[in-house]
């Protein structure tokens, strides 16, 4: 059956439904003579309203175990069998629609195709698996379009939920683990991929859509991932970069896994992903990015200066710190974080200079030189936000934004162990950071609904569509003034 006539029966089975429906609604509705007021909202009629107690006493004595509890999921189970049923009912409403006549109308006599009786077909679904009778036509010309022919379940909730299995950071065997024990379940790990594959052409066309020309701000940081390649497990820095576009939206502008394992990677190769990277970028359209901030990346200033000339890097002092502080022993490291606090957070570049100075004179400079050391190779690209207010210091210096999502992809990448190829991975971290908004979201909206307020944010998007950056109204006014009719 063509794409259009299985539309049109669908379409011809939901009008036969909604009229049925519609008879028993009203009826339920009307019970006891009570009419709903003139110009009232007609409320659904609860289904319990519905289905006589004669019904639900057999659907809980048919559901109940060894124990005398209920089945709740699974074969044989309540909502299997109401599963079934409705499933079973849509069926034959498909084929009363492919035939043109409902069963035991005179009006098909005839016609050349009629019923032929039913096929038994176990399908997979959100509740577990269910044995369905199929009707068949004489002719054999019946595709049914609910369930369709040679199809082991039924896509929506079932696939709803391997997907956010799978955004969890379960693994495929996690999931046919989870789907056997609580639903009773059986799905090969084929096919459990190619659910979570379905996703990926939604990735690949986030991944190459066109972007704003300009960005006054872009973020990038990185999470080491282990991905198998070449028969062997290996250790690969997977970039996200964030941008703040004019207008204070931030977006994911995409996600990059370098193909060279982390500890390995040698400067030309890091030289030659970034410029991928930076081209991908103008190719999708950006032809402007003002302050880059970054954590030293290698080879990156290099590449994004032959992309976009004008970019100035700034270095995220987070980093820089967690540098400085990586030889020096925990007993001593407040200490010495509080003397690189002096510096960081100077009125202006030169007071952080002098800062420095004295710092690398102090006996904790001379205990630790190594930490001065960070800030003098990297002073060039740490100083550019001393031009800014402490507000949109802020706002520059750390990737503290990125940092976090970061830090939550962590968690999820943590307990998948490794992958079996780069799709995996970015597969994953794009399901991942649409679950980790989605669950800020449903935060913020249960915290607003508990205290009248928004929490935290202006806004309630994600990353991925865009959200507001606090604040930005002032930054943007300095960064204009800084650097006159870039942004626009």
């Amino acid at each position: 059956m063509s794409t259009t006539r299985g539309r049109s029966a669908l379409a011809a089975v939901g009008q036969d439904q909604h009229d049925d429906a519609s008879a028993l609604l009203g009826a339920a509705a009307h019970h006891g003579g009570q009419n709903p007021p003139s110009g009232a909202v007609q409320q659904p009629v609860p289904l319990r309203e519905l289905l006589g107690d004669q019904v639900l006493d057999v659907l809980l004595e048919r559901s109940r175990d060894g124990a005398g509890g209920l089945r709740l999921t699974g074969e044989g189970s309540m909502l299997g069998e109401l599963v079934k049923a409705v499933l079973e009912r849509a069926l034959e409403g498909e084929l009363s629609a492919h035939l043109g006549y409902g069963k035991h109308e005179v009006a098909g006599h005839g016609t050349g195709n009629s019923r032929n009786g039913r096929i038994g077909k176990t399908v997979q679904t959100g509740v577990g698996p269910v044995r369905l009778a199929v009707p068949r036509d004489r002719a054999g010309t019946f595709e049914p379009v609910l369930v369709p022919k040679r199809a082991g379940r039924i896509s929506g909730g079932l696939d709803d939920m391997i997907i956010s299995l799978y955004a969890h950071g379960m693994s495929v065997r996690d999931i046919q683990h989870h789907l056997r024990q609580i639903y009773d379940t059986e799905l090969s790990h084929e096919a459990i991929s190619n659910i979570t594959d379905a996703v990926l052409e939604e990735v690949r066309a986030w991944q190459s859509r066109p972007l704003e020309a300009v960005y006054p701000v872009v973020f990038l940081d990185a999470i080491v991932v282990k991905v198998r390649d070449n028969h062997s497990v290996q250790a690969k820095p997977a970039y996200l970069a964030v941008g703040i576009d004019a207008e204070g939206e931030k977006h994911v502008l995409g996600i990059w896994l370098a193909k060279t394992p982390l500890e390995s990677a040698t400067a030309g190769e890091s030289a030659r992903f970034w410029s991928a990277v930076m081209n991908d970028l103008r190719n999708r359209g950006v032809r402007d990015i003002v302050i880059a901030c970054t954590d030293g990346l290698a080879g990156f200033e290099e590449a994004i200066h032959a992309a976009f000339p004008h970019t100035t890097v700034q270095t995220c002092v987070v980093h820089m710190i967690r540098n400085a502080l990586r030889p020096v022993p925990r007993r001593d490291r407040a200490a010495v974080a509080a003397e690189l606090k002096k510096i960081y957070t100077a009125p202006t570049a030169e007071a952080a200079f002098d800062a420095l100075a004295d710092f690398t004179a102090s006996v904790w400079g001379q205990r630790y030189p190594q930490a001065a050391r960070v800030f003098e190779t990297a002073w060039d690209r740490f100083t550019p936000f001393f031009a800014f207010s402490p507000a949109v210091r802020k706002l520059l210096y750390t990737t503290n934004g990125i940092e976090s999502l970061n830090y939550q992809l962590r968690k999820v990448t943590k307990a998948r162990g490794h992958f079996p190829g780069d799709d995996a991975v970015v597969k994953l971290l794009w399901l991942a950071i649409i679950n980790i908004e989605d669950k800020r979201a449903r935060e913020r909206a249960v915290h607003k609904e508990k205290t009248g307020k928004i929490k935290n944010s202006p806004s309630t998007a994600r990353l991925i569509e865009g959200q507001r950056t606090i604040g930005w109204r002032e930054a943007l006014i300095e960064l204009d003034i800084a650097y006159p009719g870039r942004i626009k």
